[in-house]
């Protein structure tokens, strides 16, 4: 077992030191979007507007949390793999290290997860600034770290099974893009039609999204919407491990 995070640790300590070179550009740029957002949709757009009995800046600033610890987590484990395999041949080198295959998976991914969680406890220090959130609990950092997780397998899987750039940025826009703004980021999923609501349903990010709203306005959590999750995130986990046997072939 001590081995085991010993490899993990190996794994992701080349990537720890990029980030902690460049803590302060990688921050910056990731709270660029989030707090436009925050701007935009929560203070600007939906000032003096109420949803589900909460004003819409409480509403969506769980929901723009989520989309943060998304795309963060799927860009820092997705794109960093992505170039290293592709363009700088570096993971070549992890490959041949006498580490195992679970090692690779979860230290290429744990550098989504912190990244992810860094960025969207800064996001939500900012957040607080414009409105405190009225009940926020323990379910909440434990959706926060699960969102991580999920979102940070599947960019290991995408990177891992991309063959060009041109690869992965088709995924990103047919399928993170549209989930970004389609899983209850910015609206109810009570707005919608219930046949429309039944697709965004499928989507991990809606799940997210029930998920942290609830632990954070003090609403009844949905643990349905936590198993599921959690099942994305298992079945993530397992997608790496299929697409890194390709990989190796």
């Amino acid at each position: 077992m001590l081995e085991v995070f010993t490899d993990i640790g190996t794994v992701v300590w080349v990537d720890l030191r990029f980030l902690r070179k460049n803590i302060v550009k990688t921050m910056a740029l990731t709270l660029i979007a989030p707090v436009l957002y925050l701007l935009a949709f929560g203070y600007g757009l939906g000032r003096g507007t109420s949803i589900e009995g909460y004003s819409y800046l409480d509403f969506v600033i769980p929901g723009i949390i989520a989309l943060t610890a998304m795309t963060t987590a799927f860009n820092t484990s997705g794109l960093k793999l992505h170039v290293d395999r592709l363009f700088y041949k570096c993971f070549d080198e992890t490959l041949m290290a006498p580490v195992s295959g679970f090692s690779i998976i979860v230290g290429k991914a744990l550098i989504g997860v912190l990244r992810g969680l860094l960025s969207s406890a800064a996001l939500l220090a900012v957040a607080l600034l414009f409105s405190p959130l009225p009940a926020v609990n323990l379910l909440f950092p434990v959706s926060l770290v699960l969102t991580c997780f999920v979102f940070s397998f599947l960019g290991v899987t995408v990177a891992l099974l991309a063959k060009t750039h041109q690869d992965m940025t088709l995924f990103m826009s047919l399928v993170v893009l549209p989930m970004s703004f389609l899983s209850g980021t910015f609206f109810s999923l009570n707005q919608v039609p219930q046949a429309l609501t039944v697709a965004l349903y499928l989507s991990p990010l809606t799940h997210a999204c029930l998920c942290l709203r609830a632990s954070a306005l003090g609403q009844p959590f949905p643990w349905l919407s936590l198993v599921v999750l959690a099942a994305f995130g298992v079945a993530f986990f397992g997608f790496c491990f299929v697409a890194l046997k390709k990989t190796i072939k």
